[in-house]
């Protein structure tokens, strides 16, 4: 068993915080905290060898930004978005991503086309090796990148915490085997935006985003809580 200790000061206690909210959302972004899963702060705090009162502090960071919910008598959860909030959700990434788009074209520069080509790379080998946390997590990390190019942090902090709440989405109502975007539709949104072609990048994100949609299935069945200690591993 891990032994919790104490932050030595604030700086090593907010780069501990720091560190458990990144691994916790991770777990969550690549699938392995299914959404809905109880996240009891006894088996975190063993998991990372910290206190109760250090996790809590991360999960009510985590619940600010709605990847975590917290109910007084119960404990926090995973987030677990109803068919209707999923729906929302999509239907908000599709509306500002392509009003982004015209910024994202207007600014894009040779470095930005290939940091953003080979994160489609790496998403690719992990699509060829079926791995699927790797491939949701290149994938999120392919639109967070792309919109960053507009140089417009609020739109940057939006984007990001409605991907990681797509994310959720995914884990929810995926397929059993679902890789996050289709790699080959990220080719061809990079490839637009290289030309600067705004009416064909806007076809081709709309597309995008009802493709994912579509793939929904909201009968899906909900996979059970794991191993805090062996998931979180050093």
């Amino acid at each position: 068993m891990l032994t919790a200790t104490p932050y030595r000061d604030s700086r090593e206690g907010q780069e501990k915080e720091d560190h458990i909210r990144e691994a916790l959302i991770k777990a969550m972004v690549e699938h392995q905290l299914p959404p809905g899963s109880k996240l009891p702060e006894e088996a975190l705090a063993d998991a990372f060898g910290i206190s109760r009162t250090g996790i809590r502090k991360v999960l009510t960071r985590l619940a600010t930004v709605q990847m975590v919910n917290m109910t007084p008598g119960r404990g926090a959860f995973v987030a677990n978005p109803t068919a209707g909030e999923s729906l929302q959700i999509f239907r908000t990434r599709t509306l500002i991503e392509l009003a982004n788009l015209p910024d994202v074209a207007q600014r894009l520069q040779p470095q930005d086309h290939q940091e953003l080509a080979e994160v489609l790379q790496l998403e690719h080998q992990a699509h060829h090796q079926r791995d699927a946390a790797a491939a949701i997590r290149h994938s999120a990390m392919f639109h967070i990148r792309l919109h960053a190019v507009a140089g417009n942090p609020v739109i940057s902090e939006i984007v990001t915490n409605l991907t990681l709440r797509s994310s959720l989405v995914i884990a929810a109502w995926g397929s059993q085997w679902q890789q996050g975007c289709r790699d080959s539709e990220h080719q061809q949104l990079l490839d637009a935006v290289r030309d600067r072609d705004l009416p064909v990048l806007s076809a081709l994100m709309q597309a995008h985003f009802d493709n994912i949609v579509q793939s929904l299935d909201f009968n899906g069945a909900k996979k059970p809580l794991p191993d805090f200690r062996k998931l979180f591993a050093e």
